[in-house]
């Protein structure tokens, strides 16, 4: 999905300085900047699946992304904290190649949200205007950050996501296969890629503070249909997935990894308390 979002960013970008000659024209460019965009997305369902038509409203000077469930509705039907919103485009997931993935965190959960427009300029307009608006929030947010420190967190596709099985906190649970989505140090896991919320996340902490990603699982384990394992242990307990190829469990360890040898930002011990707080 990587590759795809490329391909439609570098579209719009070589459309953009040979055909609309934005480069040369500077009127022509869109105010990114101006803080504010509004539009009509074709968004999916949570519950039904369908995607229709509905009205979004990015506004810096409230910092959020908000959306309506009716053209002349006062109030809106969700509102996304500029803070903690993301966007990366998911064509291959959502079966559109203009499709987009949106997520916020709504009570220290994460939200999805799926949309997508039939013009692949309006798409990416409507991402390029979400990475302004949370540019000039971390600018305001971390006053002393170079513009080069920032750029990397202003939007950020997913680590790594695909189907594992999953067993439950006792370990005597039979396996079930759920889709899996690695964030950063979120791992989330859904019964359908396209869930709007996931059946539970997984906070993914440093190896200095006591988290391991081994290969394999614990030899009284049963239940599993896939042989490879993979045993994550955390100050708390023991999550333990399998894989369906050795090709799977390696990426997945591989990922695990990269995020266990990170050390821990001050402002990630507040997101795992928040984990271990959580009902």
């Amino acid at each position: 999905f990587v590759l795809l979002s490329l391909m439609i960013l570098r579209e719009q970008w070589i459309r953009a300085k040979y055909e609309r000659q934005e480069f040369i024209h500077i009127e022509k460019q869109e105010p990114y900047s101006a803080g504010y965009r509004e539009g009509f997305l074709w968004k999916r369902g949570r519950d039904n699946g369908q995607f229709l038509s509905r009205k979004f409203i990015l506004s810096e000077r409230e910092g959020a992304l908000k959306y309506f469930n009716k053209q002349d509705a006062k109030e809106p039907k969700a509102i996304m904290r500029i803070q903690t919103l993301n966007a990366t485009f998911q064509p291959a997931k959502i079966g559109n190649p203009c499709g987009l993935q949106i997520t916020y965190l709504r009570d220290n959960s994460t939200r999805n949200i799926f949309v997508y427009h039939e013009d692949s300029k309006e798409m990416v307009d409507w991402f390029t205007a979400i990475r302004a608006a949370r540019f000039n929030y971390q600018k305001v947010a971390f006053p002393g950050a170079n513009d080069e420190d920032l750029v990397p967190r202003l939007t950020r596709n997913f680590m790594k996501e695909g189907y594992m099985e999953k067993t439950g906190p006792r370990h005597t649970e039979g396996f079930k296969k759920r889709w899996f989505t690695m964030d950063d140090r979120r791992l989330m896991y859904f019964k359908d890629p396209l869930d709007a919320y996931a059946r539970g996340e997984v906070f993914i902490g440093s190896k200095e503070n006591s988290y391991t990603v081994v290969s394999g699982l614990p030899p009284s384990i049963q239940g599993y249909h896939w042989k490879y394992g993979i045993t994550i242990e955390t100050p708390d307990r023991k999550f333990l997935f399998a894989c369906e190829t050795e090709a799977e469990q390696k990426d997945w360890i591989a990922a695990f990894q990269r995020v266990v040898n990170r050390p821990m930002m001050p402002q990630e011990y507040a997101v795992e308390a928040h984990f271990k707080h959580k009902p």
